[in-house]
């Protein structure tokens, strides 16, 4: 159990990472060009610079607290805030018709609610 939660905390952590960066570094016009970026063109760049800080933010929480053992309990509760943000994003997909993408959003929430619920349940630190 621990290793497959490692595995999909990984993933999540890669996958945080890169849009993250890609929010934070990428131009916005650049980003609402490419294809899942057209939401960009409807958003401030601040927002999207934002929600790219808070992805790398994320890609941190979902790592670093197990790592280095302190409070490891915010892996699963940034992996419950990347739910959220999940929910978020297969919303505005979803209103955009981009329903293959709301799929991908799908997955990447059922990744982190398979981590939340292994680090608060049975892979817990704590054990």
């Amino acid at each position: 159990m621990n290793l497959a939660l490692w595995i999909a905390t990984g993933v999540l952590a890669l996958i945080a990472l890169a849009g993250g960066v890609t929010k934070l570094f990428v131009p916005k016009d650049k980003l609402s060009a490419a294809s899942g970026g057209g939401w960009t063109a409807e958003r401030s760049v601040g927002f999207v610079k934002t929600l790219g800080a808070l992805e790398v933010l994320a890609a941190v929480g979902l790592i670093l607290p197990a790592v280095l053992d302190i409070a490891p309990i915010m892996v699963p509760v940034t992996a419950v805030c990347w739910v959220l943000l999940m929910i978020g994003a297969m919303v505005t997909h979803g209103r955009r018709g981009e329903f293959a993408l709301v799929a991908v959003n799908v997955a990447y929430l059922l990744i982190a609610a398979f981590v939340a619920w292994g680090r608060f349940g049975p892979g817990s630190f704590a054990a």
